[in-house]
Parts: structure tokens; C-alpha cells; sequence
């Protein structure tokens, strides 16, 4: 009973926090994933949820292929308590929900990419993309070196999730969470910073970034002074989600997102174990950006939304499994590490665009589709006064969603190899 309450609650809770941000501005202003690590964190941290002992948390990590027939046995020999068994029941429910929602969200969102677009980006922007992910990728290179020594020997799986989160968004930095096997707190605390810092640097661009930046860049050479904030609407609208019209075509993408993980399974059985979850996320990557080619698929309403919400169920799941008592033991070079990762290539990216004579607000919401994922460039744009940059925006920050995931693993490894 517990467990299926505890399902229900994980599952459907993402729907009362869109409700309130539909409902409260002041809430959607916060945003739905912050409130969903919020609300997980308290969950998490109540004592509402039994904990996993020592002794079983020992065993567990000195047998992780571990199932629940060997858990059920150590209740039978007296071994651990029905609340320790009933905490590994619901260890394994999370875990199972983690992988499930990342690897049908991945398809999801990527079934909304249009490829055909990305060639039609003009040539500035297409360069300021380039410059962009050099720019990020660099600068975490030489972050590492610089801020590793402060953290633990993992860290490479820390630089691994910022390129992600940096060329993409939350998705990405969810799938290489799986990939690298990073634990729940370090991704807690990655994403906190992450979220406090992104912040920032939104206000800085917001406000001053475009004064700054005209001081050392060109301007953008069409303006339109009539524009108004409201007339763009967000990327991520979840009304009508559920709505018949809508929801019966999704179920068929799901269907599709199905079949594609179930291929990507059977192509991680041809890789050694630990390379299994891998195999996967790159093959359901790879075979996401091929379905949105179809164009049933692709032109089906509400896929990227339909994925954002998975995400939210990955969100809430990951942060109640977080224990906010482990954060005081993590140094905070890592907090200086994304603070670096994030202006280090919003001033790389500046100095590369005046020597390609790229416009500031190009190089701006270029930064914003990758430092803080499409959502934000309508908001940005609006603030810029400035529409024509919003579906350059928007298609740079798809662009990232689909190669994060790669990018991410590749610098995770390099750095992890030296």
C-alpha cells in the first residue's frame, strides 16, 4: 500500500505543481523543476519515509547486483527490520522511476527537433553556436584543472554533467547523472548551484548584459521597437496536455519512445556490463533525433512538454533521495567550479564575438538557449525588445538537447583518462 501511494504521489504531483505555476506567477517565476527539487527535498528529509540502515546500507554498496529476493532473505534470517526491507522496496522504486522517465523523456523531447531548420540558421548565429559550445567546453576543460583539486576524484563526472546542462538543459544533466553514475546528493548539489548561480547570470542579462556588451560588440542590425514581451509565448505550455485532441496522438509517441528504448536495450546487450546504461541513453539520443525525421512524429503537439513532465517525475524522485545532512561534507570549490564554468563562457563567447564581428544580442541569447535552456529565450528576448531572435534562440537550444548528451560523456571520459 505504501508503495503504490508513494508511486501515486511521484506521478501526479508534477500535475498540482503545474497547477499552482499556472495558477500563482509568483510560483511560475520560481519555476516548476525548483519547485519539484523543493518538494522532494522535503519528502526526502521529513521522516516520513523509513531509511535504509547501516547494515543494510553496507551491503548494499559491497553487493549492488543485489535483487529483493536476497533483501526478503535477510528479513526472513532476522537480519534487518520490515521498515529496513521496506525502505529497499522503496530505494528500488525510485531507482526504477529514475531510469524509466529519463530514458522515455529523452525521445519525447527530441521528437520535437526539426533538423531542417538548423540549416536555415543565418550565418552568424550558426557561428555563434559554434563559438558557444567551444566556449563552454573549454572553459569546464580548464575549470577542472583549476577546481579539482578541491573536490573528490569523481569530479570528471561533475565537468561531464556541466557541459550537458551548458549545451542542453535539465535533461541532459539528468541522462549523464545515469551514464556516469553520479550519486543523488552530488547531483542535488550540482543542480542547486547550478539553479542559484543561473540566477545571476539571468539578471545580468536582463539588465545590464546588452549595455555592457554593445561596448564591445556590434550591434544587432534589425530592431523592432513596437515589441512587446507578452507576444512570445514560452517554449514549454503545458495547457492542453491532457486534452483528447492532444493526448491520444501522445500515446502514440510514447509507444514509439517504447520501441526505441526497447531497441536501445537490446543493442546495450552487445557492450561489457557497466557500459550498459551508456549504450542505452547515446542509442535512444541517436534514435530520438532519427523519429523526429518522421513527420507524424515530429509534428505531433506537446511531445517536448509531455517529456518536460517525465522530468519533473525525475526531478521529484532524485531530490527526495537526497539527504540534505551530506551537503555540509562537499567543499565549495564546486560552487566556484560552475560559477567559473558559467561567466568563464559568457566571456569567452564575447571576446570570440568581437573578432567574428558577431552582434550582441546574437551572442546573448545564444548564452541564454545554452546556459539556461530554451524556455528562457522568449524571456530574454523580451527584455532585449528584440523578436527576430527568438526562434534562432529556441532552435540553438534544441540544437543543444540533442548534442549534450554526447558532448557531455566525450569530456567526462577525456578528463577521467588523464
Amino acid at each position: 500500500m505504501t508503495l503504490t501511494l508513494l508511486l501515486l504521489f511521484y506521478i501526479l504531483a508534477p500535475a498540482i505543481i503545474l497547477f499552482l505555476c499556472q495558477k500563482f506567477p509568483a510560483i511560475n517565476r520560481v519555476g516548476a523543476v525548483v519547485i519539484a527539487y523543493l518538494f522532494g527535498l522535503v519528502v526526502g528529509n521529513s521522516g516520513i519515509l523509513p531509511s535504509v540502515g547501516p547494515f543494510l546500507n553496507e551491503y548494499l554498496l559491497m553487493n549492488p547486483g543485489a535483487g529483493v529476493e536476497d533483501v526478503k532473505k535477510m528479513s526472513d534470517d532476522g537480519l534487518i527490520t520490515a521498515k529496513e526491507l521496506q525502505s529497499y522496496q522503496i530505494y528500488q522504486l525510485r531507482d526504477t522511476l529514475m531510469s524509466v522517465t529519463i530514458l522515455l523523456a529523452i525521445p519525447l523531447i527530441l521528437f520535437s527537433v526539426r533538423l531542417k531548420q538548423w540549416k536555415l540558421m543565418a550565418g552568424k548565429t550558426l557561428l555563434s553556436l559554434v563559438i558557444g559550445l567551444f566556449s563552454v567546453v573549454s572553459v569546464i576543460f580548464a575549470g577542472y584543472f583549476l577546481f579539482a583539486g578541491q573536490e573528490d576524484e569523481n569530479m570528471w563526472k561533475v565537468s561531464g554533467m556541466l557541459v550537458g546542462v551548458y549545451t542542453g538543459g535539465t535533461p541532459n544533466l539528468a541522462s549523464l547523472k545515469l551514464m556516469l553514475g553520479v550519486d543523488a546528493n552530488t547531483y542535488i548539489l550540482t543542480h542547486t548551484y547550478d539553479l542559484i548561480i543561473g540566477v545571476v547570470y539571468l539578471a545580468f542579462l536582463m539588465t545590464v548584459g546588452q549595455r555592457l556588451f554593445l561596448r564591445f560588440l556590434v550591434a544587432y542590425p534589425i530592431r523592432n521597437k513596437g515589441f512587446q514581451a507578452g507576444n512570445i509565448s514560452a517554449v514549454e505550455s503545458y495547457e492542453g496536455m491532457f486534452s483528447r485532441s492532444n493526448f491520444i496522438p501522445l500515446m502514440k509517441t510514447y509507444c514509439a519512445a517504447l520501441i526505441i528504448l526497447g531497441i536501445s536495450v537490446s543493442v546495450s546487450l552487445l557492450v561489457a556490463p557497466d557500459a550498459k546504461m551508456i549504450a542505452i541513453i547515446l542509442s535512444i539520443t541517436s534514435l530520438g533525433i532519427t523519429g523526429s525525421l518522421i513527420p507524424a512524429i515530429n509534428r505531433t503537439k506537446k511531445t517536448f512538454e509531455s517529456g518536460m513532465y517525465l522530468i519533473l517525475i525525475f526531478s521529484l524522485v532524485v531530490s527526495s533521495m537526497a539527504h540534505i545532512s551530506s551537503f555540509a561534507g562537499i567543499a565549495h570549490g564546486l560552487f566556484f567550479y560552475i560559477s567559473f564554468a558559467v561567466f568563464g563562457s559568457l566571456l569567452m563567447h564575447v571576446a570570440l564575438a568581437r573578432l567574428f564581428r558577431i552582434d550582441a544580442d546574437t551572442v546573448i541569447i545564444t548564452s541564454t538557449a545554452m546556459i539556461c535552456s530554451p524556455p528562457f529565450v522568449p524571456v530574454v528576448a523580451g527584455a532585449l525588445k528584440n523578436r527576430e531572435i527568438v526562434v534562432p534562440g529556441l532552435t540553438i537550444g534544441i540544437v543543444g538537447y540533442a548534442v549534450g548528451n554526447y558532448l557531455g560523456f566525450l569530456v567526462a571520459n577525456l578528463l577521467k583518462g588523464l
